[in-house]
């Protein structure tokens, strides 16, 4: 049995070579991104985070609002979050009032809340 097989050092060299590549790469994709999926993706985040922005809306709002009074939620409200905690330059006035709507029925605010979202 010879010591240094030339078998085993190319094993061992490609294995190195596989790591090398690994860390360089570190999990990004090999394959192309396709612009479909990239603006379904974008689509999604946006939609997702004026639902988290109406939601921080009703938040703040219950929070303004002294004890007995309605919490007023505008859509105005859902935009300057959105401007604010997401960096969004601009959001439609029906596509906030559209995720508020939403997150005003799924937070019970009918007890407690007035909204213009439904005009």
């Amino acid at each position: 049995m010879r010591p240094h097989a030339p078998g085993g050092l190319l094993f061992v060299a490609l294995g190195l070579i596989l790591v090398a590549a690994g860390y360089v790469w570190r999990g990004h994709v090999l394959r192309p991104l396709s612009a479909k999926r990239a603006q379904a993706a974008v689509i999604r985040d946006r939609s997702r985070n004026l639902l988290r922005s109406a939601d921080m809306a009703i938040a703040g709002a219950r929070r303004r609002a002294a004890h007995g009074e309605p919490a007023i939620v505008t859509v105005g409200d859902v935009t300057r979050v959105a401007r604010q905690h997401y960096g969004y330059l601009f959001v439609e006035r029906e596509e906030a009032a559209a995720a508020l709507r939403q997150r005003y029925e799924a937070a019970d605010c009918l007890v407690d809340c007035m909204t213009d979202a439904f005009d």
